[in-house]
């Protein structure tokens, strides 16, 4: 459905995933059974609602190809990637710190 989609994460656990070699999830996406992935249009209400005011966060590009993804409902009806495997490091294209503005809000990079 697109070519990038965005994982919000602690940057200690991306830190962790690093140097693992790959990625299984949050907490949350570990007691769901599959790592949660927002669109380029997704995620900034992804951080709102499930990050709000959390610091030391980073998003995580990643590319589709390759992913056995599956486009599911959630919020408003809307399909979310989900990913039932984990991570591997060959498709993220980039990771960036998701800082606080000083609203409170977090400054995203041009996605």
């Amino acid at each position: 459905m697109t070519a990038t989609i965005y994982k919000i994460a602690p940057d200690d656990l991306w830190r962790e995933a690093v140097e693992k070699g790959s990625f299984a999830g949050s907490p949350i996406d570990l007691a769901d059974g599959f790592i949660h992935f927002s669109t380029a249009a997704q995620v900034r209400d992804t951080a709102a609602k499930h990050f709000a005011g959390a610091a030391d966060l980073v998003l995580v590009a990643v590319a589709t190809s390759g992913l056995s993804l599956q486009w599911e409902p959630s919020r408003s009806g809307d399909l979310f990637p989900h990913l039932y495997d984990e991570l591997p490091l060959s498709a993220v294209q980039w990771v960036k710190p998701l800082p606080l503005d000083a609203t409170g809000g977090h400054v995203f990079p041009g996605l």
